[in-house]
This record gives structure tokens, sequence and C-alpha cells, in this order.
């Protein structure tokens, strides 16, 4: 159960990221209140995934399901290039996120 917790609370942190984006410095409410309720249940996801797995496993799993989620997003949008390159290192990352529950 802990590992979806995390997979969720990183999915999470592409969704308070991106919000943090479109907040304009915090002027605009809604990105705003998106962010304050994404920033919350992600770390709550974490904290909970920490309490079964090794924190140091936890926190890069999470950062690196964020990462790939928030740019992937980007992409899907519009808001950022695709280039092989950038495909090719966020396979990496995944990989590397894969790796990390395979070896737990």
């Amino acid at each position: 159960m802990a590992w979806v917790v995390l997979v969720v609370s990183g999915v999470l942190e592409a969704v308070w990221a991106t919000a943090l984006g479109k907040a304009d410095g915090f002027s605009r409410i809604s990105p705003l209140l998106v962010f304050a309720a994404g920033l919350i249940a992600s770390m709550a996801g974490l904290a909970y995934a920490m309490r079964s797995l090794p924190t140091g496993t936890a926190y890069a799993v999470w950062v690196g399901i964020g990462a790939v989620a928030t740019v992937a997003y980007a992409m899907a949008t519009g808001d950022e290039s695709i280039t092989t390159l950038k495909v090719v290192f966020l396979a990496g990352i995944v990989a590397c996120v894969v790796g990390l529950k395979l070896v737990h």
C-alpha cells in the first residue's frame, strides 16, 4: 500500500508544481488553491509512505515521479518543447524509479 500512496503522492507533486507555475506569483487564486491542496496531499502521502519505506528511496521515487509527470504535462500542453534527448533522459528517470522499486 505504501508504494501506491507514494506513486499517487508523486503525481500530486506534479499537480502542485504545475499549479505553482500557473499561480503567477500567488496572484491567481484558483491555481493557488490547487497548489495548496496538492502540496498538503502530496506531503501527507510521502509522510505515510515513509512510515514503511526507507526515507531516501521514498524521496527519490517521489521526486522522480513528480519531475517526470511535471515535464510530461508541460510537453503535452505545449508549454515545453519535446526533444529526443528530453524523452531519453526522462525515460532514464523512470527506469531509475522502477529500479528502486525492484531492489527494495
